[in-house]
């Protein structure tokens, strides 16, 4: 009774951290309650709006993700799963309805995933859990493809910040390890001031830890760095940094874009002088990044996931 009383107000919950958006409907990402790394907890589902107008979501330990079906007059097929950001200690929205609607407005579908966030009261191996959820969110996105009008081979991701990490750990490590699967593989990636590499010239620490955790080693360190871990089958990337963030250097963006070149697989990076970091669409005043959409329209027509 307690852990059905848990996932009930996990879902209620889920609604406020996307209350902004016009929803059409949220899928549990373990619906048998069968929640691998799952460890019995008191951890309770927190969301708080703070004073920037931001939706916080903390200790998010059952897993989701809402879809935005783009109309079927519009529809090209495309789809794409949203990783929101918070350096893995929480969901942090800013974007809203105005990420889908942009997305829908175009053709693209869009699924905003609710990921656990790494603990060790609420889970056992942490480091593992939200490439986890990421995986389980593709692969049922390409199972349901019918239902929700998109191509098999159109279905990217794209992250924020830590959860660009998670999208480029995704793009990475889909075939990796005992649960590699190519149904999981992002067919491209949209990365938006992400967390890339987790060594000590170019981590931020706050996300490197947060997601290894008591497990924290130079192994991991390397494995979660994602530039070190492109390969052949890793998919095009599209990539926006700005010189002046501090939270997370524009290193990160260049050395995947780099590792990217380096196999030929299409890249595409934008470095803005100023902005800073966590902005989203609210580029007001900050000079030629309110560009950065834009850019990413022209990459999505010429890759052929917007009609041209």
């Amino acid at each position: 009774m307690k852990k059905t009383l848990k996932i009930l107000l996990a879902l209620c919950l889920s609604a406020s951290f996307l209350n902004s958006m016009a929803q059409t409907e949220t899928l549990m990402l373990w619906p048998d309650g069968k929640i691998p790394n799952f460890r019995i907890n008191t951890v309770e589902e927190k969301s708080v709006v703070d004073g920037a107008g931001i939706l916080r979501i903390s200790g998010v330990t059952v897993p989701s993700m809402t879809v935005f079906i783009a109309p079927r007059d519009k529809a090209t097929g495309a789809g794409v799963l949203i990783c929101p950001g918070g350096g893995y200690g929480v969901l942090a929205s800013h974007i809203g309805s105005v990420l889908t609607n942009w997305f829908n407005e175009r053709g693209i579908s869009a699924f905003v995933l609710k990921y656990r966030l790494p603990d060790e009261k609420t889970m056992t191996h942490q480091h593992e859990v939200p490439l986890m959820d990421a995986m389980q969110a593709m692969k049922i996105i390409r199972q349901n493809s019918e239902k929700f009008n998109v191509d098999v081979n159109k279905i990217g991701v794209m992250g924020f910040s830590a959860g660009g990490h998670l999208a480029a750990t995704l793009s990475t490590h889909y075939n990796m390890g005992e649960k590699a699967s190519e149904e999981a593989k992002p067919n491209f990636s949209i990365l938006l001031y992400p967390v890339i590499s987790f060594l000590p010239n170019l981590a931020h620490g706050g996300s490197r830890d947060r997601l290894l955790g008591s497990e924290k080693s130079e192994e991991l360190i390397t494995y979660y760095s994602n530039e070190l871990q492109v390969n052949a089958k890793t998919p095009p990337a599209f990539l926006v940094h700005t010189m002046d963030d501090e939270g997370v250097p524009p290193e990160n963006s260049i050395a995947y874009a780099l590792a990217l070149k380096k196999l030929k697989i299409p890249a595409e990076l934008h470095l803005y002088p100023k902005g800073g970091h966590g902005y989203g669409f609210r580029t007001e005043g900050k000079g030629s990044l309110a560009n950065w959409p834009a850019a990413m329209e022209g990459w999505l027509k010429a890759m052929n996931y917007i009609k041209k």
